[in-house]
């Protein structure tokens, strides 16, 4: 059961970082909203009347996270079951693989894992379909890759999925691709119990509001998850034990998908609305050709369709979005939704903020268009912690020139573009304080932007990305959706050396965020409170 939100809590002896005084040390609270913010001595006025009163000692009190993008469901899959990310080699993986069918393995159902990666494993290849079936021991198995936009499927789990060899994207024994790869998911995932899929829906509301998230964007669609799973997370967020759960519909509206977003209480017709693929599995959409494979990915939305969708989601007043990573999907992205406010008008379209997803391989024409068009860029900067730098993944499929060229936070910015950040669980793991990090120590030093910055795109930035500016900020008459935590040192990242540069002077005005330098400790949440909720609490 959750508290009471008529409550009044007092939160003192603390820091408050707040911009209504970047100096405070104690904030009130009444009911779901913000009541004040100041010092430890005006606070006292309260203390008398106070439901409860928080003895922060010391620790951080900010606003909670806003992860912009996730999927729920393959999340908890992933915390609560075969988990590849990070696995050194092939051996390794059906090793695993192994050991989790002979304990898991159940007549009739399908075992689900996620995330093999074969671009830092000594063989440099994925299983064959002969070695899956055999660590499998026969069983239906479905293994996402770590950008879940390829997989492996058992010979068991193939024989389920009607029409299989003929969808495009198919190979008779390597990774499934494109509609095949679709096909054999919406198979695994309906052979999911109401049991197993709340116990993994209710793990990744958990595992974020341990982490101080107090808020989700699930990217749902027909191709990814299903409109049962949907509707059952959306229930299971309404119970107000977890983080607020905001949903997106990937669906073009020519099969209907401005209505079935309505329909499911979503707040936009988007999300992982493929225009490609990804880059791990050489289905971003290029201009030319992969360094390691003579093609250009897969295109799966022309500008046309993207320019109808974008038109009938602005007629609705629903917003639109596009999972969008390589350059040639950024563009037909960009003619479409500039095609669309040539139709409707570009005033209109702008308003609703259009979000892109992911949006990695933008150039300096591509930011300014995004700035021009008013759209969002929801991103993902754990991608470059991960695949980043001189020897990961994005130069072997890209090369280092366009490789260094990805994810360009501090140019967005610049441009005016709003930033929403998120982390695409389960493909890279709910981490906001990582996320931070990876933005404000991008491995390409002239994409790096400040930890403030960073800060406000995880946590105000998620609430502009659905239109709610007065959110994310704690602030008077704010929703009180907070996190307290203990951060050793706060500090203020002086705006001349993003690197290097730390200050602690309190001349600056500005409140302090804890000292995120790569190789130190994360901070520690200790409370996650949803509109005076507390949905999380460490154990003392």
């Amino acid at each position: 059961m959750t508290e009471r939100t008529s409550r009044t809590v007092l939160l003192r002896g603390g820091a408050v970082y707040s911009p209504a005084d970047p100096f405070a040390t104690a904030m009130l609270v009444e009911g779901e909203h913000v009541a004040w913010v100041g010092s430890d001595g005006a606070a006292e006025a309260y203390a008398q009347t106070a439901d409860e009163i928080v003895e922060l000692d010391g620790a951080l009190v900010t606003p909670a996270f806003v992860d912009a993008h996730v999927h729920a469901t393959a999340t908890g899959l992933a915390l609560t079951g075969l988990d590849l990310t990070g696995t050194p080699s092939l051996a390794a993986a059906l090793a695993a693989l192994t050991a989790f069918a002979a304990d898991r393995a159940e007549p009739g159902g399908v075992l689900i894992g996620h995330g093999w990666d074969e671009t830092g494993w000594p063989e440099g290849r994925p299983p064959t379909l002969a070695e899956l079936d055999a660590a499998a021991g026969g069983a239906a198995v479905y293994l996402s890759r770590t950008d879940v936009h390829s997989a492996l499927a058992t010979t068991a789990l193939r024989a389920l999925t009607e029409g299989l060899a003929d969808r495009p994207g198919f190979h008779p024994e390597g990774p499934l691709t494109r509609d095949a790869h679709h096909a054999v998911r919406q198979t695994a995932l309906a052979r999911l119990t109401h049991e197993q899929r709340r116990r993994a829906q209710t793990a990744t509301l958990t595992r974020a509001a341990e982490l101080g998230i107090g808020a989700l964007h699930e990217c749902a669609g027909p191709e990814i998850s299903s409109e049962q799973d949907l509707t059952a997370l959306l229930e299971l967020a309404a119970e107000g034990t977890g983080p607020e759960v905001f949903a997106y519909w990937g669906e073009t509206s020519d099969r209907g998908g401005v209505e079935t977003a309505r329909r499911l209480g979503a707040v936009g017709a988007g999300g992982d609305l493929f225009v490609d693929g990804a880059l791990g599995s050489h289905t971003a959409c290029l201009h030319a050709d992969y360094a390691d494979a003579a093609h250009t990915g897969t295109a799966y939305l022309t500008a046309e369709r993207i320019a109808d969708h974008v038109a009938a989601c602005t007629e609705a007043g629903l917003q639109a979005g596009f999972h969008a990573i390589g350059d040639a999907a950024i563009t037909a992205v960009l003619e479409g939704v500039r095609a669309a406010g040539d139709r409707v008008g570009a005033d209109r379209v702008r308003a609703l903020r259009h979000r892109v997803e992911h949006a990695e391989a933008l150039d300096e024409k591509a930011v300014a268009a995004f700035a021009e068009l008013g759209l969002t860029a929801s991103v993902q900067p754990a991608f470059d912690a991960t695949w980043g730098g001189p020897d990961g993944m994005y130069v072997q499929r890209l090369g280092a020139e366009r490789a260094a060229a990805l994810n360009p936070f501090a140019a967005l910015l610049r441009s005016g573009v709003p930033l929403a950040f998120g982390s695409d669980a389960p493909v890279t793991p709910l981490d906001p304080w990582g996320t931070v990090r990876a933005a404000a120590f991008h491995l390409t030093p002239e994409h790096r932007i400040s930890v403030r910055a960073a800060f406000t795109a995880h946590t105000r930035g998620g609430w502009r990305a659905i239109g709610r500016d007065q959110d994310g900020v704690l602030v008077p008459g704010a929703v009180a959706s907070y996190a307290i935590w203990a951060a050793g040192d706060l500090v203020v990242q002086a705006p001349d050396d993003r690197v290097a540069g730390w200050s602690t002077d309190p001349r600056s005005g500005t409140p302090g965020l804890p000292d995120l330098t790569p190789g130190g400790p994360l901070p520690t949440c200790l409370r996650t409170v949803v509109r005076g909720r507390t949905v999380h609490r460490a154990e003392a």
